[in-house]
């Protein structure tokens, strides 16, 4: 297994994040070498300030949480955090008309955010939480369909956070064509190892130190 630290997006979304928070999260990712700050795209080139000169990415999420906005809203919003500094983007996909089965509206969504980055990492966050097993697997065939490098599973923001069940799900469409990241709910180093042991390439976590620690974090968010 890859050190562990690798597999974290270390993550800061909620919406009192002060930039003396991101300053901190930078340096403890890179104190706990993650692989990646998650952060909100006003911080993208803050984070990158903070984070020059060491391996640790910046993330960014995009169309966040609901992911119902409008698709040239997600593409300037993307367009913005790659030219602020994000390396990659953790794009919602639009849960509502996902449930609407309007099928082509979803994937051209997706496709319109890649196409704005086609050289940088792209992660559809599905939402699972709100969606039934046949509407996680169809999410996951249009993500693959659209251009989508990983598929996750959460916000954090929903009702409800990564399953195993629901990664299982995941997996069982992307056969290797794409890569998975769970997140919500990744407390402490044993459910982080089961993920990774199901072969999840990434872990979305607010407890990334707690974790690497071999702690559990009493961090009621993500």
């Amino acid at each position: 297994m890859k050190q562990l630290g690798s597999y974290i997006d270390h993550t800061l979304l909620k919406a009192t994040a002060t930039k003396d928070d991101i300053i901190q999260l930078c340096n403890e990712a890179k104190q706990y070498q993650f692989q990646s700050v998650c952060v909100n795209s006003c911080y993208a080139s803050l984070a990158l300030k903070e984070l020059k000169n060491s391996e640790v990415k910046v993330c960014c999420v995009i169309g966040f949480p609901l992911g119902a906005m409008s698709t040239l809203a997600k593409v300037a919003e993307t367009k913005q955090a790659i030219k602020d500094g994000a390396d990659e983007i953790d794009m919602v996909l639009n849960i509502g008309l996902l449930k609407s089965k309007d099928f082509d509206a979803v994937w051209k969504d997706i496709e319109a955010v890649k196409k704005s980055m086609p050289n940088n990492t792209l992660k559809v966050i599905l939402e699972t939480c709100y969606l039934e097993e046949l509407e996680i697997i169809k999410a996951s065939e249009l993500a693959i369909q659209s251009g989508a490098d990983f598929i996750k599973t959460s916000t954090g923001f929903g009702t409800g956070g990564a399953t195993i069940h629901d990664v299982n799900l995941m997996k069982s469409v992307a056969k290797g064509q794409v890569k998975i990241k769970a997140s919500g709910g990744i407390k402490d180093y044993k459910t982080a190892l089961e993920y990774i042991n199901l072969g999840v390439e990434r872990l979305g976590t607010s407890s990334g130190i707690a974790i690497v620690t071999g702690e559990t974090s009493t961090d009621n968010n993500y």
